[in-house]
């Protein structure tokens, strides 16, 4: 240790060893770990160093050893063994190695977050970076307050099992819903589900506190989550994964035809295109072809067969042609501007639709600003009527 001793005086060492001030000691704790950490140590001095932190970490005082967990709580240097002793400590001892210290293996973690109680949970999901092991622990068993600070952490990795197993035990918690919204990515059947959920909270409210019945609340919570999940689909799944949200949306019954129209208007070709594959069961590059190489015949061939209205087809060919003609006329545009331009040229077209397909379109596109201006202008022509 000479190196190490280059750097303590005999005042230092005779605190370390003899004082019996805890306080005292813990000072000199300190500065040891510090000068060991600093210093450039051979493999024999490393090993001597390690042993005077196993020395530390059985003093009876709890001020010396949290000392020694502080000052080493990103520090190499820190044995293994040492670490889990310092984790299974009081937890003003524990709580600095669990959330920095690189001694730890993900398999450590795990099993730490399985054993070791809410506080121990919640220091470890304070780590910068956590595996998907450490991740489906946490959302086995940890507490809420663990769970939504690695969710709220980017680095945090959960599988798709770990995030959904996250939803089946916090998913009335409307704090674990806003942490899961602001991450950057989420699987797309978590994304979906918690739409759902959403919508689920905003029918029981109606129902509650409105008083309405149970068939006018469905209807509103089936808009707002049709909305939702375009608005998801804007935002991630439908450029990220079209196929997984297609997927998704069929298996869980959720695919509705005006889903379809409304994500066509909005530009996600993709989306639309994996929909069909979907429903008619036939592979996408095949779909592909049909919707955008094999004329009049092909799109109407796949539609069919993917059991869409027929009375909504004209409807769909507009809106296919449409994304055709802005595609080759205005590809230069960003994705905002060109969604836009889309839904312009999209609604100037659609009254030369069946009157049908447009009492339907209108009752089931969104209701915003711009879509009310051309509402009231179709009516205005005498081309909307009252649903029956």
């Amino acid at each position: 240790m000479s190196a190490s001793r280059t750097f303590l005086s005999e005042q230092d060492i005779e605190r370390l060893v003899k004082s019996d001030n805890a306080d005292d000691r813990a000072v000199a704790t300190h500065k040891v770990c510090r000068l060991m950490e600093r210093s450039d140590l051979s493999e024999v001095e490393r090993a001597a160093a390690q042993e005077i932190i196993r020395l530390l970490s059985d003093d009876a005082a709890e001020l010396v050893r949290r000392a020694l967990s502080v000052t080493l709580r990103t520090s190499g240097l820190l044995p293994h063994d040492v670490a889990m002793k310092l984790a299974q400590d009081v937890h003003t001892v524990a709580v600095p190695v669990l959330s920095h210290s690189p001694a730890f293996s993900d398999d450590d973690l795990s099993e730490i977050v399985r054993s070791g109680g809410p506080v121990r949970q919640v220091a470890i999901a304070k780590r910068d970076t956590l595996a998907e092991i450490v991740t489906s622990a946490l959302a086995d068993c940890a507490v809420e307050e663990a769970i939504v600070i690695a969710c709220a952490n980017d680095n945090a990795r959960f599988s798709d099992t770990g995030m959904t197993q996250v939803l089946d035990r916090f998913g009335a918690s409307e704090v674990v819903h806003n942490t899961l919204v602001n991450r950057k990515a989420l699987p797309v059947a978590v994304t979906e589900r918690l739409i759902h959920m959403v919508s689920q909270n905003l029918r029981d409210q109606l129902m509650t506190r409105h008083a309405i019945l149970p068939e006018t609340a469905l209807k509103v919570a089936d808009a707002t989550l049709e909305r939702a999940t375009l608005d998801m689909a804007d935002q991630t799944g439908a450029s990220r994964d079209p196929a997984g949200l297609a997927r998704h949306l069929v298996t869980s019954g959720r695919m509705t035809p005006s889903l379809m129209l409304r994500a066509l208007a909005r530009g996600h070709m993709g989306f639309f295109e994996h929909a069909l594959a979907e429903l008619s069961g036939v592979p996408h590059d095949r779909t592909w072809l049909m919707v955008h190489d094999a004329g009049q015949l092909g799109l109407r061939a796949i539609y069919d067969r993917a059991g869409l209205p027929a009375r909504m087809f004209q409807t769909f060919r507009i809106a296919v042609d449409t994304y055709h003609s802005l595609s080759s006329e205005q590809s230069d545009l960003d994705p905002v501007r060109f969604q836009e331009r889309l839904i312009e040229r999209f609604l100037t077209q659609v009254p030369f639709a069946p009157r049908e397909d447009l009492i339907y379109l209108y009752e089931r596109l969104d209701r915003d600003s711009k879509g009310q201006r051309w509402e009231k202008a179709m009516t205005e022509k005498g081309l909307t009527q009252k649903a029956a």
